[in-house]
């Protein structure tokens, strides 16, 4: 190979290394910004999806988040029970037009 095919081999490969890089980071950030919104609407601090950096803390933090009672479902079922010590009867799916 000559100089000039060796430096037009070098450019390709530094501009697509950098075209990866930069996908490769925003498929981070958007998967950040997923995993915070669903900690968080699930009750815990977003920052625990930050613990998914971590390689063993990853798959507690996932078990935890599968199998633990969620903050949420906490706070509906006292709502719940606070509703039938009053005897007032509550829908027990949202209602709607049927589909």
């Amino acid at each position: 190979m000559s100089d000039d095919q060796l430096t037009g081999l070098a450019a390709f490969m530094t501009a697509f290394g950098l075209i990866i890089s930069l996908i490769s980071l925003v498929a981070l950030i958007i998967g950040i910004i997923a995993w915070w919104k669903i900690f968080s609407k699930a009750g815990f601090s977003g920052a625990l999806c930050l613990l998914f950096f971590i390689p063993i803390a990853n798959i507690i933090v996932f078990l935890y988040l599968a199998f633990a009672e969620w903050p949420v479902h906490r706070e509906l079922n006292y709502l719940r029970s606070q509703m039938g010590a009053r005897g007032q009867q509550y829908p027990s799916y949202p209602q709607g037009r049927p589909y």
